[in-house]
């Protein structure tokens, strides 16, 4: 294929493509990967309904120990039930976080300023019983939710003070995790079970995790990878997760066998900060990104927008607004499965500059696409010089608006920028790579 020698410099770092995921998880790709994260478990089906509509495969969500488990032993799944068959009967994959401690099983601590209480929280599982515990329920979970093929994520962000009680311990972490993932797969082998879930790729934090024994078990490593920076240079980072996975792993689990998850992962539109066409631009490229680093699920943070102050980051990185009215990104992530769906990624395509990206994708009828974008400034890009002149090609921005252009004798000129852009050459003699 003609489309010159180069690639996204960005994107160097890349590797081809390795081992198939967990058979548990899906295999990365548009019609399996993209998530969100929700904050609700009943009622709200227009919301789930808008999110099956834009091409979402998994729903992301906390899943509450002390929401479920009132009395020792007796657990209560009906919000989680009424949740779970929402998702499912729209096509979609419950991804459950369990999380986070119980005061029946762990000691309640308060925390007294100028001799007053000022926070009161509970310690995570910590004593042998309450882990003990949590690995009880979340067995019995995994077993009630068995048909509703859920992934079980262990714990959230466990290396923040915010989520893990008093202070983040690893040794702690792991042994939850592994007792956990043991009771799990013990109960459900075929049950889809990570872990790690940092904020962001926390290799202090991963490196012992890693090293704990907790990879005989666990089917992928979740990192959220939060970062002001665009998503391409996360690569470099994957790459050596990779690595230290790959160090640890068990025999026959090395070599890509155990995935990197994104777990959690967006930008805000918080006023003053990234625009909303912006965000719709880094939600494509955080997606595409990922499935050529071979993440096999890309959580996307958040949703819906959680309030209406546009001065407040954390209220503003929804797709769509409190009140569901799309944002940009809305549309970017359903142009995207509707044109990629069924595609997968074959090659990075050398281009003319070293930060422009072009992706060759092809689908099982040996139909072939191109994404473009560049990280430089907007400029015309030579593409497809070889092919016959006067062929036409559709082009889509993310938008979901297309246009038709024409190759000339020197090869079609595409405006590049910082939006992807979709191109289908379906009707190219394209050989295979």
């Amino acid at each position: 294929m003609a489309l010159k020698n180069g690639i996204c410099a960005l994107v160097l770092l890349l590797a081809a493509p390795l081992a198939a995921p967990a058979a548990s998880l899906p295999t990365p790709g548009i019609a399996n990967s993209p998530g969100l994260s929700i904050h609700f478990t009943r009622g709200n089906t227009q919301d789930l309904d808008m999110m099956a509509a834009a091409g979402v495969k998994i729903v992301r969500t906390d899943f509450s120990w002390s929401a479920t488990e009132y009395v020792k032993g007796v657990y209560d799944w009906s919000a989680y039930d009424e949740l779970a068959a929402n998702i499912v009967k729209r096509g979609m994959r419950p991804y459950f976080i369990l999380d986070y401690s119980n005061a029946l099983y762990e000691q309640v601590e308060v925390l007294w300023q100028n001799g007053l209480p000022h926070a009161v929280f509970v310690d995570s599982p910590r004593n042998p019983s309450s882990v003990a515990a949590f690995a009880a329920w979340a067995r019995a979970a995994a077993l009630h939710f068995q048909s509703q093929n859920v992934i079980w994520e262990i714990w959230n962000e466990p290396n923040l003070a915010t989520f893990w009680k008093p202070q983040p311990n690893v040794a702690d972490y792991s042994t939850l995790a592994k007792a956990t993932c043991d009771a799990i797969h013990g109960a459900v082998p075929s049950a889809a079970v990570i872990g790690g879930v940092t904020s962001g790729i926390d290799y202090n934090f991963l490196t012992p995790f890693l090293g704990s024994g907790v990879l005989d078990c666990i089917d992928g490593v979740s990192v959220h990878p939060y970062r002001g920076a665009t998503p391409e240079t996360v690569s470099g980072e994957f790459q050596y997760l990779r690595w230290l996975i790959d160090q640890s792993a068990p025999a026959g689990r090395s070599g890509g066998a155990i995935p990197i998850v994104s777990g959690e992962w967006g930008y805000s539109t918080v006023l003053g900060g990234l625009s909303t066409a912006d965000q719709a631009s880094f939600l494509v490229r955080m997606q595409l990104i990922n499935l050529f680093n071979n993440v096999p699920i890309s959580i996307w943070y958040d949703w819906k927008n959680d309030g209406t102050d546009a001065t407040n980051s954390e209220q503003n990185f929804g797709i769509v607004t409190s009140t569901l009215s799309p944002k940009p990104a809305y549309q970017a992530l359903k142009t995207l499965t509707t044109q990629l769906s069924g595609y997968r990624i074959v090659q990075r395509v050398a281009v003319g500059g070293s930060l422009d990206c072009v992706l060759l994708m092809v689908n099982s009828a040996g139909k072939y696409k191109a994404v473009a974008w560049t990280l430089a400034a907007n400029h015309a890009l030579t593409l497809l010089n070889g092919f016959s002149a006067n062929a036409t090609i559709p082009v889509t921005d993310i938008g979901g608006s297309t246009r038709n252009v024409v190759i000339g004798w020197a090869g079609m000129s595409l405006p590049l920028t910082s939006s992807p852009q979709y191109l289908d050459l379906a009707s190219l003699p394209i050989p295979a790579p």
